[in-house]
Order: structure tokens, then sequence, then C-alpha cells
């Protein structure tokens, strides 16, 4: 719960049902320090107060109940008529004010209805109550900024440090002469050396105790060109290039797409 002070009233601010509600019985102690309660249930009692908190509940809340609401407005203005923020709120299923209880409560009110119910108090209060909830609301998207800045500052430099280890970790590295001249009759084994540039065999040798083969452990990045390399691979094949041919071409495949990701990223 927020607070802002206009003519020496400190009037509290809360966060409900995704939007801002004002106290309601804070303003009302402009007009009655005493028994702020009375004033709202004089407001209330107008037949002009129960017609604009109908219409902001129609707008507002399809919950809202039409036919409680009639018989408040039909009533309404008359001299017996009472109606107390809670009761309202029990019978139309309102959304637009709140009742609170405890030392910390009251009456509060969506800012358009807390605005229309400072306007009946006092012209002049109303003024500097949206003068000042505008203040409030100007600071704290300042401070929002200033946060986002500085979330964004973060995730740049979060995101340099995990993309510099992404490249040196996971990039391809250009086969030897030796490693493509090398014939790997499991064509599993072709693509492995050629995005990982090593066998399943002999990544389970470096890592015997890592849980899965080599690809179990493989980044979600390694994992799409691993599958544009099968799809590349099977074309290869069918144009007649030796595994030495199609190794050299996947290797360079496998480097090139796995820069762009990397880019795609930044």
């Amino acid at each position: 719960m927020k607070k802002i002070t206009i003519k020496k009233l400190q009037i509290s601010i809360l966060k409900a049902n995704s939007g801002d509600y004002i106290s309601l019985t804070d303003i009302a102690r402009h007009k009655n320090p005493d028994e702020p309660k009375d004033v709202v249930k004089n407001w209330m009692r107008s037949k002009n107060t129960i017609e604009f908190l109908g219409l902001w509940e129609k707008i507002n809340n399809q919950n809202f109940k039409g036919v409680e609401f009639d018989s408040f407005w039909q009533e309404a203005g008359a001299n017996a008529f009472v109606l107390s923020p809670s009761k309202w709120i029990e019978n139309t299923d309102a959304i637009g004010i709140i009742s609170k209880a405890g030392k910390t409560g009251g009456t509060f009110a969506h800012k358009d209805i807390a605005f229309e119910f400072a306007s009946w108090v006092s012209a002049e209060f109303k003024l500097y109550l949206v003068k000042e909830f505008q203040r409030l609301k100007e600071d704290e998207n300042n401070r929002l900024k200033l946060e986002w800045n500085l979330q964004r500052t973060l995730a740049k430099i979060n995101y340099r440090i995990h993309t510099d280890a992404i490249k040196e970790n996971l990039i391809p590295k250009t086969l030897s002469k030796h490693q493509i001249s090398t014939i790997y009759a499991n064509e599993a084994d072709l693509l492995n050396v050629a995005l990982f540039g090593k066998t399943a065999a002999e990544f389970k040798k470096e890592n015997p105790d890592f849980d899965g083969n080599l690809r179990d452990n493989a980044s979600l990045e390694q994992l799409v060109v691993m599958t544009n390399l099968e799809s590349i691979n099977s074309v290869l094949i069918r144009q007649n290039l030796s595994q030495s041919e199609r190794l050299k071409n996947l290797n360079e495949i496998a480097i090139s797409q796995m820069k762009s990701l990397l880019a795609s990223m930044k």
C-alpha cells in the first residue's frame, strides 16, 4: 500500500483487481475527520452515484448483477434509502469498490470512482488528488524504466558471458586432413565427427562419468544442426559423394549453421 499527502491528509492507494484503488475513507476525512464512513454512505445515497457506479461495473465487470443494480437505482434518492459499500459489493458482485477490515482498512475504490467521489467532496481537493496521483505514477514509471534499463544491461552482460562460452565450446572445429581422410563406416559417427569433432566411442572414453551418449549431452543448438546434417547427408549420399567429401562438406555446414544460430541469439 502506498500513500500520498494532500492538504496534510494521507491518502492510501493499493493495487487490486489489476488497478489502482484509492481510499474513499481517507478522502472523506477532508469533509468529516471524525465520521468518514458517513460521508461515503451519504454519497452512495445519490441516484447519480448509483448510476455512475452501475455504468462503471457494466463496462469493467462481466459478473456484475444488473437486476440487483436496477433495484438500488430505483430506490436511490429516497429519504429512507441507505446503502453501504459492503452491501453494494455483496448484492451486485461489484469490483469497483473494495471494503477492507482492520487497522489499515476502509473503503477503497478504483481511481475512476475515487476521482468522482473526490469531486463530490471538493472540486479543489479532487484537483490536488489527481495531480498528486499523476506524480506518483510518473515516479513509478521512472523507477520501472530505471529497473528495466538495469536488467537489460545485466542481461546483455550475462548474454555475452553465455555466448562467449558457447563459442568456445560449441562451434565445430575445422577438421584436419587426417580426420577427413579417415573412413567412418558408421554414418552416425560421420555426423558426430562433422559436428562434434569426435566419434561416440571417443566421447565416452573422454567422459566415462557422463550419463548418456554424445548426443544426449548436446546443446539444443547442436541438436538442431544435427537434424539438418542428417537431411543434408542423405542428399549428398544420393549424389554419390565419397565419405571423405561428405565429411568435409558436412563439417563446413555445421560450422556455418552454428555461427548463424549464435548470431540470431543477439
